[in-house]
């Protein structure tokens, strides 16, 4: 039984240093392509801006009233919970009217929350997370019924596991709840083994539309 755990937990830290390397290389990356549309985006408002106007009316696609996901969710087996439908990924400049709270997809903000283990105290926009989950990230909520220490315990983990965030939602239904790209289930506390089982097989998992894009980066609090 030792032997089987240490074995996981080899894996599962193979896996994040890997997830780590990969973050590293896309931020590079990331720097030259930011570098190159600064460029071209102050000669479009040279010329007069047109351009940039016109982008970004196309970027904000669809709006709150039309955006929202059609489905509902079934319960599986281990109480993960699956959203019916498929899950839009338009980028939009407006609020979204999600269907379900905290959200586990749909339409988002161009701009995704840092979620390299990042651990906010204040709540954040969904439209922002919904992109970090959109890029395989875990999204840890609570509400103010959850203890004082299962947040504090719940912050530590986080901060050690990269590709999740943190954040308060008090209209959600329970205490403590997990969202990933349509996946969402509630835990009863920061040791609830379904805690660790859920970040084993969300944080850059199957459901990921997006799997490797960058968890910083974004916006942050």
């Amino acid at each position: 039984m030792g032997s089987a755990n240490n074995s996981s937990t080899a894996t599962r830290k193979a896996r994040i240093e890997e997830m780590r390397r990969t973050e590293r290389a896309r931020e590079r990356r990331n720097r030259a392509l930011t570098i190159a549309a600064s460029v071209v985006v102050v000669a479009g408002l040279v010329v007069g801006g047109v351009v940039l106007v016109n982008s970004q009316s196309e970027d904000k696609g669809s709006t709150a009233s039309d955006s929202k996901s059609v489905g509902h969710f079934t319960t599986d087996k281990d109480g993960v919970k699956t959203w019916s439908e498929k899950l839009s990924q338009n980028h939009v400049a407006t609020a979204v009217d999600y269907p379900m709270t905290p959200p586990v997809g749909g339409d988002h903000n161009q701009v995704w929350m840092n979620c390299n283990g990042d651990v906010y105290t204040k709540a954040v926009k969904n439209e922002n997370a919904v992109h970090s989950l959109e890029h395989g990230a875990v999204w840890v909520t609570y509400n103010s019924k959850a203890s004082e220490a299962d947040v504090k315990a719940l912050e530590e983990k986080v901060k050690k596991t990269p590709y999740t965030l943190m954040s308060p939602v008090e209209d959600q239904q329970d205490p403590i709840m997990l969202s990933a790209w349509g996946k969402q289930r509630t835990v009863t506390g920061a040791s609830d083994p379904n805690l660790d089982t859920f970040f084993q097989t969300y944080v850059q998992g199957k459901q990921t539309p997006e799997p490797g894009a960058a968890c910083t980066g974004g916006l942050s609090q």
